[in-house]
């Protein structure tokens, strides 16, 4: 027996920069070539941001998602953002899009988790309205990862791109759509195999740093892949499990968009046909926190994604984190 779902997704959105940057773009001062990138990546272009700050993507989402719930910003109990690149350091970015929307009712927080973010966010607005302390939840995962990336190093530089997510989150109407599961977990064991060495308060931003260019992300290429495929695919039995149902009940998988290779592993461990794979990596590249939203929304536009649809998201993320949600359309 499925389980029943205490909060449910009543509004979608997504924003992108305006900048596309394609592999070839790389091609021009990286060692590197668009067939190197795809063969390993699948990845073929991404949005970069310009002039645009998180909290522009952030607002331009939540609007989208808002008017798609049919609430206005005074609605809003709270608004959970996850991010690993906010704006500044202080205040939190969600406190600036609350104030951008003019939530005057909402309390603001963002959460570090980085690309299972929304996960954790979706995990922290289902907890809010199963005690009663939240109606309306805007839960965002949101990145502008161009601002951490190193763009000398042609083993990260051509992975990342920028993006946000948003939607609203409340109570269960009792139809049987909404959350059914959620699974999540970390390891900070091994968190130095994914991580950003410098720029935080044991080793503050310094000429040295920034002469280093150790306030950008590191990457162990070879052991993420391996960590990635085996906590992904952990989270999608358990998030199965706790709802009470098959693999073969799944219409649609929506992973992390990091690697197509991590996603052809976890899709065959799940026993899924790549049919029932959401994949556009190739056209956002990792967005982290803002992934799994912006492949939901295009899947939803495509009519991949219907009312009734039973989905299941996974991702995986430095910390290391990880997290998995089954939920109804």
């Amino acid at each position: 027996m499925s389980a029943t779902p205490i909060a449910t997704i009543t509004g979608l959105g997504t924003a992108v920069p305006a900048r596309l940057v394609t592999n070839a773009d790389f091609e021009k001062y990286l060692d590197t070539s668009d067939q190197w990138i795809v063969e390993r990546t699948g990845i073929r272009q991404r949005y970069i941001a310009g002039p645009e700050t998180l909290t522009d993507l952030c607002e331009t989402a939540s609007r989208i998602a808002m008017a798609g719930a049919h609430i206005t910003p005074e609605q809003l109990d709270t608004i959970v953002l996850g991010t690993i690149s906010p704006d500044r350091r202080l205040p939190a970015t969600a406190c600036e899009l609350q104030a951008r929307l003019g939530a005057v009712n909402a309390a603001a927080f963002d959460i570090a988790a980085a690309c299972p973010g929304w996960l954790f966010a979706l995990a922290i607005g289902e907890g809010l309205i199963a005690s009663g302390r939240a109606q309306n939840v805007l839960a965002l995962g949101a990145e502008k990862l161009s601002s951490v990336t190193d763009t000398t190093d042609r083993s990260t530089a051509v992975l990342f791109g920028d993006g946000a997510g948003a939607c609203v989150l409340s109570p269960a109407t009792g139809d049987g759509r909404g959350i059914l599961s959620i699974v999540l977990g970390s390891d900070g064991n091994l968190a130095d195999l994914l991580y950003i060495p410098a720029g935080g308060s044991t080793e503050p931003i310094s000429e040295k740093v920034v002469r280093e260019r150790t306030h950008y992300i590191r990457m162990a290429g070879r052991e993420v892949f391996k960590a990635a495929v085996l906590a992904m695919a952990k989270a999608c039995d358990e998030a199965l499990e706790k709802a009470g149902v098959r693999a073969e009940d799944i219409d649609l998988m929506v992973p992390h968009q990091a690697n197509l290779r991590i996603i052809e592993a976890t899709a065959k461990h799940a026993g899924l046909p790549m049919s029932k794979v959401m994949v556009n990596v190739d056209r956002y590249g990792n967005t982290s926190a803002a992934s799994i939203p912006l492949a939901l929304a295009q899947a939803v536009d495509e009519g991949r994604i219907r009312p009734g649809s039973l989905l299941l998201l996974v991702t995986f993320g430095a910390g290391f984190t990880w997290g998995s949600v089954v939920m109804r359309w």
